[in-house]
């Protein structure tokens, strides 16, 4: 059996990307080439940008016959952006992640090299495990609380919004324990047949993700959390507020679908 033979599609959701998407997009495909992977497509789906975005992606197109474009025109929203591309394509296995640069090329491929060892298992990249971090957190550093602040102040992110993350991860943990620590990852990758439309469908952002991983749970499908480090984004506009009070209105969809999702938890741990 072919290892390098992903039948693999990676999809980048965007929303005004255009910077990112010049850098991240060659950095996929020579990733692709270089470890001599067969069988994959880069799919992004721009929910309806702004920006020129979507221009950039198509004349990128012209160079490269395994990257795809799906244009989104319907109200704005990351699950569905997600959920479009994993429906665009006709590959077995799918990777999504964030378009912003903050899930370097060396976490793909750790992520990647881990998916083709066991590709019943899905695997999730995540900060809270071992090697794992945070964005301006120095990979030599071991404390949690220890972070690059120049870094990230020199970046479009926050540091308040990394800080919380943490706490706001850990409150997660606790209220579902069901052994995955970074429930608001957005990193993932698996067979395409393990995701439905309900995972995606009624939410609003992020949010999605605990219900994609209390599914999953509730199939018993081995979910494994590889630590990688989150990088600051490369530019652009964090989606997310830099305002705290604004930091934990957007965490209370988080609270509640994970509440929401505990009985689903409970009700197979009685089966």
């Amino acid at each position: 059996m072919n290892q390098n033979n992903l039948n693999l599609n990676i999809i980048l959701p965007t929303y005004n990307e255009e910077k990112n998407v010049e850098f991240i997009i060659p950095q996929i495909f020579e990733l692709l080439s270089r470890k001599k992977y067969e069988n994959y497509e880069v799919t992004v789906v721009d929910d309806n940008s702004s920006d020129a975005t979507s221009e950039i992606v198509k004349k990128m197109i012209k160079n490269e016959s395994n990257l795809f474009l799906v244009e989104r025109k319907e109200r704005n929203s990351l699950p569905l952006s997600i959920f479009d591309g994993i429906k665009h394509t006709s590959k077995e296995n799918v990777m999504w992640l964030d378009s912003d640069g903050s899930m370097g090329i060396e976490a793909i491929e750790k992520l990647i090299e881990n998916f083709k060892e066991n590709k019943d298992t899905v695997y999730v990249g995540s900060r809270f495990v071992e090697e794992g971090g945070y964005k301006g957190q120095s990979s030599a550093e071991s404390e949690e609380s220890k972070f690059s602040v120049a870094q990230v102040s020199n970046s479009e992110d926050s540091l308040i919004a990394i800080y919380l993350s943490l706490i706001f991860n850990k409150i997660l943990e606790k209220v579902l324990n069901i052994g995955v620590k970074d429930l608001t990852s957005g990193f993932i990758i698996g067979n395409k047949s393990y995701f439905s439309e309900d995972m995606f469908r009624n939410f609003v952002y992020g949010e999605y993700f605990i219900k994609v991983i209390v599914d999953l749970y509730v199939q018993d499908i081995e979910i494994k959390e590889i630590g990688y480090f989150c990088k600051p984004r490369m530019y652009g506009f964090s989606k997310t507020s830099n305002n705290l009070f604004r930091l934990i209105s957007l965490s209370k969809p988080y609270i509640l679908s994970a509440i929401s999702l505990r009985k689903d938890v409970r009700e197979n741990l009685r089966q």
